[in-house]
C-alpha cells in the first residue's frame, strides 16, 4: 500500500511545485500541507478535515485521491464502539405479596355489568359523532381539509435547494502514455508550457474561469470540473476550451501553442 506522506511529497517535488503554490491553488494552509506530507495527524483539525485535505491535495497533484483516503482510513481510523443497552428480563410474576403458591396473583376480571354498561356508552358516543357529521354545516363531505391546513402543509414541505455551479473551471490530466500538454487560462497566461508527460507522471491540476488546452494525442484520462471526459483518437492535436459549464472542442487553428 502507498505511504501517504511520502507519496504526496515526492509527487510535488517531481513536478517542481513549491508548497506555497499548492496553498494558493487549494486554499489549504501550508502548515496543514506539511503536516500531511509528514503524516503529523495531530497537527490537523480532525479526521473529516484530514480526508478532505488529502483528497484536494492529491487531486491537485494528479494522484489517485481515493486510494490515499482509503489508506488513511484503513491505518488511522477506528470504528466507534457501540455500547449495547443491557436487556432486562421481563418479570412474569409479581413476587411482592402472597395470594397463591410462590406469591402469584391471578388477574382480576371486571364484573359483567360493568362490561355491558361500557359497551352501551361506547355505542351511544359513536352514534352521536355520526349524527353530528351528517347534520353539520354545508361544507362538502368529500373535502374536510381547511385552507389553513393546506397552507401549513405547504409551508412545512421542504424545498430542494438548486445545485450550485462550480466557482471556477478545473482540469485534471492523468497520462496513460507519452503526451504533449499545453495549457493556458482565459487571459492567455501559460500554466503548462508545452511539456511532455509519460505514464504515471503527475500533472498539476489548474483552475481558472476559463482554460484552453492542447493535447498531442489521446493518451490521457481527462477530468473536467470533476467529471471524466472521453478524449477521441486524432491524427492531429486535440484542443478544448473549458469553462464552468463544461468543455467544447476547438479547431486546430484556435488551439493554444504555448510558444
Amino acid at each position: 500500500m502507498p505511504e501517504i506522506g511520502p507519496t504526496l511529497r515526492e509527487a510535488r517535488m517531481r513536478a517542481r511545485i513549491d508548497i506555497t503554490e499548492v496553498e494558493q491553488a487549494t486554499k489549504i494552509r501550508a502548515k496543514y500541507l506539511r503536516a500531511l506530507e509528514n503524516e503529523e495527524w495531530s497537527l490537523l483539525p480532525g479526521p473529516t478535515f484530514i480526508k478532505s485535505f488529502l483528497r484536494e491535495y492529491a487531486d491537485y497533484l494528479g494522484l489517485d485521491a481515493r486510494t490515499l483516503v482509503e489508506e488513511y482510513k484503513l491505518r488511522y481510523e477506528r470504528p466507534s464502539e457501540q455500547e449495547l443497552a443491557p436487556i432486562s428480563p421481563k418479570l412474569g410474576r409479581d413476587r411482592r405479596g402472597g395470594g397463591g403458591p410462590g406469591g402469584y396473583r391471578p388477574p382480576r376480571v371486571a364484573p359483567r355489568w360493568l362490561i355491558v354498561g361500557g359497551a352501551i356508552v361506547a355505542i351511544l358516543v359513536v352514534l352521536g359523532i355520526v349524527g353530528s357529521i351528517g347534520g353539520g354545516s354545508g361544507s362538502p363531505s368529500g373535502d374536510t381539509t381547511t385552507t389553513r391546513d393546506r397552507a401549513a402543509t405547504t409551508a412545512t414541505t421542504p424545498r430542494r435547494a438548486p445545485a450550485l455551479a462550480p466557482a471556477t473551471a478545473s482540469v485534471r490530466i492523468v497520462p496513460t502514455g507519452t503526451v504533449y500538454v499545453c495549457l493556458v487560462d482565459g487571459a492567455g497566461r501559460v500554466l503548462i508550457p508545452g511539456l511532455q508527460y509519460s505514464t504515471g507522471q503527475p500533472v498539476p491540476v489548474h483552475r481558472a474561469r476559463k482554460l484552453r488546452l492542447t493535447l498531442g494525442n489521446n493518451a490521457v484520462r481527462l477530468h473536467v470540473n470533476g467529471r471524466a471526459l472521453a478524449v477521441p483518437a486524432s491524427s492531429t492535436a486535440i484542443a478544448y476550451e473549458i469553462t464552468r459549464a463544461g468543455a467544447r472542442s476547438l479547431p486546430v487553428d484556435q488551439a493554444p501553442t504555448c510558444q
